[in-house]
């Protein structure tokens, strides 16, 4: 056998023993779980997942709930506590509005220094300090006497703030005839509210005007000047004169002239040693003129 037949013999003996399951070129054993290309094409393609939208508007400061500034939590604290009406303890403040109110001894000073913060030291309750104390129709009613007698109304959201029932309360004393209210033009929301001095009695005053005055009242018109004129005429009456004006002082100052007589100068005396000889208050002459 020649050299060339070896060579052939040898490397087809190599080409069977060599192992081709780890070579790249072998396809992959088929899964029974993978579908085959025919099933997958018959599959429906799982449905796309669609973006979340954000409707974040970032002019906007996001909340952050009570903050870590020891001011904003003050004010949180206070506020919370100016719209309960009944006392609180420390822990269920800091509970509700996430302060550390009962830990923190600095926000604890300064929340008990507020000027509208009030602490029983009794009970251990913290209660905010409203303007107006009452809680019930009649004490209101006095609240809104004592204001009036003073000269002056009521704001109806000093007293919402003091008792939540305040403008119902109102709208019934209105009915009453105990007090006067005034509205928004644009809502008619209560306003302001004034005591009623004069109740409507009838010995006393204070009854509505029927109806049938204030129909003949509007219906007055005003005449016009000429037929005013012509009317007062008629009655022997005229029509009264303006106050007459103060008459002016005459004006002496001429024309041309920045002002009046002129002012005289002091005159300044620079030369005191030759004081005692020489008049220097007047003008030199030369002896002999």
């Amino acid at each position: 056998m020649s050299k060339l037949a070896k060579d052939s013999a040898a490397f087809k003996s190599v080409l069977h023993r060599q192992d081709y399951t780890s070579w790249h070129s072998q396809p992959p054993a088929l899964d029974s779980s993978t579908p085959s290309v025919a099933e997958a094409s018959t599959q429906p393609s799982p449905p796309k997942k669609k973006r979340p939208k954000t409707n974040v508007v970032y002019s906007q400061p996001a909340d952050t709930g009570t903050g870590t500034n020891i001011n904003t939590q003050l004010v949180y604290a206070v506020n919370h506590l100016k719209s309960t009406q009944n006392p609180m303890r420390l822990q269920d403040i800091a509970i509700v509005t996430n302060t550390p109110l009962d830990s923190d001894h600095v926000l604890l000073e300064r929340f008990k220094a507020h000027d509208r913060i009030a602490w029983d030291p009794k009970t251990d309750l913290y209660s905010y300090k409203h303007e107006y104390n009452f809680r019930n129709k009649a004490a209101l009613l006095t609240e809104i006497q004592r204001q009036t007698r003073k000269g002056g109304g009521i704001s109806v959201r000093a007293l919402k703030e003091s008792w939540k029932e305040a403008p119902a309360a109102i709208e019934e004393l209105e009915k009453e005839g105990e007090v006067l209210v005034t509205r928004t033009v644009k809502d008619g929301q209560l306003r302001m509210v004034f005591w009623n001095e004069i109740k409507p009695i009838e010995d006393s005053g204070g009854v509505q005007v029927e109806k049938e005055f204030n129909d003949l009242w509007h219906s007055l018109k005003v005449p016009n000047d000429v037929d005013l004129l012509r009317q007062l005429a008629s009655e022997g009456l005229q029509v009264t004169n303006a106050e007459a004006l103060a008459p002016k002082a005459p004006n002496t100052k001429k024309k041309g002239k920045r002002g009046g007589a002129p002012r005289q100068r002091q005159v300044r005396i620079t030369n005191t040693h030759m004081k005692g000889e020489v008049d220097l208050s007047r003008d030199y002459v030369p002896p002999g003129k």
